[in-house]
């Protein structure tokens, strides 16, 4: 497939969104150095194993496709825009549904907590995936592909606006409140990404979309009750002194923690002890 345009355009928002939420941060960094070295690191390993595993999938599941006209968007014979149209939608939404599954699945939520457990939130963390977690998203763009068969334009298509959007809901940029807000009621925003990522569970299992904010809405899933000045980013069990490199690659295969410390938990606690 011939994506290096999408590598390029890609890489060209990805330094326009690092300027820009250093120049206008919405929170305050803490380490940004070391934060930035790890997250490049977990990148390039990142990259390494897509190239290796996911592309060979995704060429496969439309190899399959075309050879045996497979996937639901052929078998309904529309209009050629109204495909585009449901292609893309359906990209999302098993996007979502994928995201939920991470966090569901306790073998998945091991590596996914990888993404989680970044003390910082900015483009960086756009990257940092373990290995793992790529691995195993081989096999659902696979499924997703063959099940769903957009086109080849459709697909890529959704895959550099994916992109572009996931750089965009991870990145620290301030934007004014009011614009934010407009803009959110059609696609996901710093601020109702930075609630997924907050310390609480609750808050944390909620806001999955990746491009559009729909799909949250529709599965009762959406959360924007929380100010950004509120919200404190990573997961409670693994804090700062836990985000070196060995230790976060080795995390999914050790002995889990109690991830979490919510408000509702301690209640609950003291309930029991009352």
């Amino acid at each position: 497939m011939n994506d290096i345009r999408i590598y390029a355009f890609s890489l060209i928002c990805f330094a326009a969104i690092f300027i820009l939420e250093r120049r206008y941060p919405l929170r305050k960094k803490i380490r940004p150095l070391k934060h930035l070295v790890i997250n490049g690191l977990f990148t390039g390993i990142l990259l390494l194993v897509a190239y290796l595993l996911v592309r060979p999938s995704i060429e496969g599941s439309f190899a399959l496709v075309e050879e045996m006209s497979f996937g639901l968007i052929s078998w309904l014979s529309l209009p050629g825009w109204a495909e585009a149209i449901l292609a893309f939608c359906l990209l999302d939404l098993s996007f979502y549904y994928w995201h939920r599954v991470n966090h569901k699945i306790t073998l998945l939520w091991r590596f996914h907590n990888i993404h989680h457990v970044d003390p910082e939130l900015d483009v960086s963390t756009a990257f940092r995936f373990h290995f793992g977690e790529v691995a195993f998203s081989s096999g659902f763009r696979f499924l997703q592909i063959i099940l769903i068969g957009p086109s080849l334009t459709v697909f890529l298509a959704y895959e550099a606006i994916f992109q572009i959007g996931t750089f965009f809901h991870h990145s620290n940029i301030r934007l004014p409140q009011k614009f934010e807000s407009y803009l959110n009621m059609l696609i996901v925003t710093p601020r109702m990404h930075a609630i997924h990522h907050s310390q609480k569970k609750d808050e944390t299992n909620s806001n999955f979309s990746v491009v559009f904010r729909i799909w949250d809405t529709l599965h009762r899933t959406l959360r924007l009750d929380t100010p950004a000045a509120q919200i404190r980013i990573g997961v409670p069990a693994y804090p700062e002194k836990d985000n070196k490199l060995g230790s976060l690659i080795l995390l999914p295969f050790r002995s889990q923690r109690s991830y979490w410390h919510s408000e509702s938990s301690r209640n609950e606690l003291r309930d029991k002890v009352l």
